[in-house]
């Protein structure tokens, strides 16, 4: 590491105990940690994850990360956010008395509240790292219903809070150009703004088919109880508000019809009768569907077993700006994806990388045209797809020539 040190602080309400903040900040950040950045990374925990603190905290020492782990407040709804809104700013507020931070770098919206006000406050660079459209995704995902006076006041503000945002950050990074386009057409903000789009990346060390074994592949397919030539299709993650699992089943129940020996694999931590019981409905026979909970780094093995794998995704407006994690790491497994057009940058990517099938329309006529021939698809090529848009070097890159930017070194050495 270099001696001298450009100091970050990092805010996000999400936890690194977390798997999300194991995909998705961490090795960012252990990449930025080995240039000559100090950062300073303060989250909230919840509290079932306590058992993994120290370990989390290890790789960040690790990794040159200074992590100031907090505890998140789950309850009552919007009081238990304040609460920890005026924690963040507390912690926040003390570090920068000893440490006087150079930047502000906020994942999503309730930590850029406290980005604003250092930047305003206290002369900082205000990186908003908006990560989709947050009060939008609330609203769409049936968290905030806005027959509800508090959360039709809560989404008020937010969207305001969003103006202001996008207005005064000195840089705004979107997960996609869909959702940077979005922001440019918007005439009630300031132009130029200064946008920079990084997807959800992939660490493509991790995610790699030539370290798989055909005797593992083999062997995992036994473990399951599949057969060898079984035709795998393959989801991972857990369902939640957006994944369509109604029509990915409607999908594989027209599937099933033409390839005879098929199985739908779940990598997911979902409770299996929450998968088989609408199943059963659709007369799809239980022993094809396997649920099965993963750890994140047996993923790539499990998803080796994957002949094409499936999402689809309710294409609302603030999945304009959503970049779904599982596309680049499939992707990296040279795995082909069905999924639905509409979400994000999803529909061009597939399309540029030849990694699929892009689904304008979810019905049976639509599933009956979708033939599916694992040998028309070349797997190095769709490798090469992830690499041109997932890799966590670029990633990781991207987010230190902006750093550099915001400090004034544009030229300056970038090894």
């Amino acid at each position: 590491m270099k001696a001298n040190k450009y100091k970050v602080l990092y805010l996000s309400y999400d936890g690194m105990t977390d798997a999300l903040g194991q995909s998705q900040v961490l090795p960012y950040l252990f990449g930025l940690g080995k240039k000559d950045i100090c950062i300073h990374l303060v989250s909230f925990e919840k509290k079932n994850y306590v058992d993994d603190i120290p370990r989390i905290k290890a790789m960040c020492e690790e990794n040159g990360i200074i992590w100031h782990p907090q505890f998140y407040t789950k309850t009552p709804p919007l009081l238990s956010t304040l609460k920890d809104i005026l924690k963040m700013k507390k912690v926040a507020l003390k570090l920068h008395e000893t440490i006087h931070f150079d930047i502000v770098h906020c994942r999503s919206y309730i930590p850029s509240i406290i980005g604003r006000y250092f930047q305003r406050e206290k002369g900082l660079k205000f990186v908003f790292d908006m990560r989709g459209f947050w009060a939008d995704e609330r609203v769409e995902g049936g968290i905030w219903n806005l027959k509800n006076p508090v959360f039709k006041k809560a989404y008020r503000y937010f969207k305001g809070k969003e103006i202001d945002f996008f207005s005064n950050a000195d840089v705004i990074i979107s997960l996609t150009h869909n959702g940077k386009e979005e922001i440019q057409s918007w005439n009630n903000l300031p132009h130029p703004l200064t946008i920079e789009v990084i997807p959800c990346c992939v660490d493509l060390v991790h995610f790699n088919p030539s370290k798989i074994e055909p005797a593992q592949r083999i062997a995992v397919k036994q473990k399951l109880g599949m057969h060898e030539n079984d035709f795998v299709l393959g989801y991972v993650g857990s369902i939640g508000t957006w994944y369509m699992l109604d029509e990915m089943l409607d999908f594989y129940s027209h599937l099933r019809k033409h390839k005879k020996d098929s199985k739908f694999l779940f990598l997911s931590r979902e409770p299996k009768e929450n998968i088989v019981s609408i199943a059963r409905e659709k007369e799809i026979p239980e022993d094809e569907v396997i649920v099965v909970g993963t750890k994140h780094n047996e993923v790539p093995l499990y998803v080796s077993v994957f002949d094409y794998s499936i999402f689809f995704i309710r294409p609302t407006f603030s999945k304009k700006a959503s970049s779904p994690t599982k596309q680049g790491e499939l992707m990296a497994m040279g795995i082909p994806i069905i999924c639905n057009a509409g979400v994000g940058d999803t529909d061009k990517i597939i399309m540029d990388s030849s990694a699929g099938k892009v689904l304008h329309q979810l019905n049976e006529e639509s599933y009956a045209q979708c033939h599916l021939h694992t040998e028309k698809y070349n797997k190095q090529k769709i490798r090469a797809g992830a690499e041109k848009w997932y890799s966590l070097e670029n990633g990781v890159n991207k987010y230190y020539e902006i750093y550099l930017s915001l400090l004034g070194l544009e030229n300056a050495d970038k090894n």
